[in-house]
C-alpha cells in the first residue's frame, strides 16, 4: 500500500513539474547585463513587454473538438495561455446517428485528469453548445484547468485523447 502511495505522489510531483515547465517555456527572461534593470516606473518601456489584450483561442485550431486528436499535444504546442484568454470549444451538435456527440467538462484535479474520472467534474458545455460560434470559457484563475470530453462515461477522454490542461499565466509574465 505504501508503494502505491509513493508512486502516486511521484507521478503528481513529476506532472506538476512538467506543468510548470510548459507554462514557463520559451520565455525571454532578459537576464544578463543589458536587461534595463531596474525598470522605469509604469512598467516596461519595451513594446514586447507591454500587456496585450486577451486572446481567443479555438481549442484544436482548425481541427476543433473531436474524437481521436491529441489535445494535450495541441495545448503544449499552442501554449502558454494567459489569464483572461478565452478558449473556444467548437464541435458539431448531434443531428443524426452519424454525428458523434461531445461535451466539455472541467475536472477537479490532476488525479481525475490522469484517470479521466468525471466524478465531481463540472459540465461546462453539453452536446449542443459547441455548434455555431462554439462554447467559450474564460481562464479567470491562476491555477491548473483540466478539460475533458465527458461523453460515454469518459471514454472520449481516455481512449480518444479528448483532454488537456492549461495553467494560465499572468499577462505580465509574457
Amino acid at each position: 500500500m505504501g508503494g502505491s502511495n509513493f508512486g502516486y505522489g511521484l507521478v503528481l510531483i513529476i506532472t506538476a513539474s512538467c506543468m510548470l515547465a510548459v507554462s514557463t517555456a520559451n520565455k525571454d527572461w532578459q537576464f544578463g547585463f543589458n536587461n534595463h534593470w531596474p525598470p522605469h516606473k509604469g512598467g516596461s518601456h519595451h513594446p514586447k513587454y507591454r500587456q496585450a489584450a486577451p486572446n481567443k483561442v479555438i481549442v484544436g485550431g482548425s481541427e476543433g473538438w473531436h474524437f481521436n486528436f491529441s489535445y494535450t499535444n495541441w495545448a503544449f504546442k499552442n501554449g502558454p495561455f494567459y489569464l483572461n484568454d478565452t478558449l473556444v470549444f467548437k464541435y458539431d451538435p448531434p443531428t443524426d446517428n452519424t454525428t458523434i456527440p461531445h461535451s466539455v467538462y472541467l475536472l477537479q484535479n490532476l488525479r481525475s485528469f490522469i484517470t479521466c474520472n468525471l466524478t465531481g467534474a463540472e459540465m461546462l458545455a453539453d452536446v449542443t453548445e459547441g455548434g455555431g460560434q462554439g462554447f467559450e470559457y474564460v481562464l479567470k484563475n491562476w491555477k491548473p484547468h483540466y478539460f475533458a470530453c465527458g461523453q460515454h462515461d469518459g471514454i472520449h477522454c481516455s481512449l480518444g485523447q479528448m483532454k488537456f490542461f492549461v495553467v494560465p499565466m499572468p499577462r505580465w509574465f509574457k
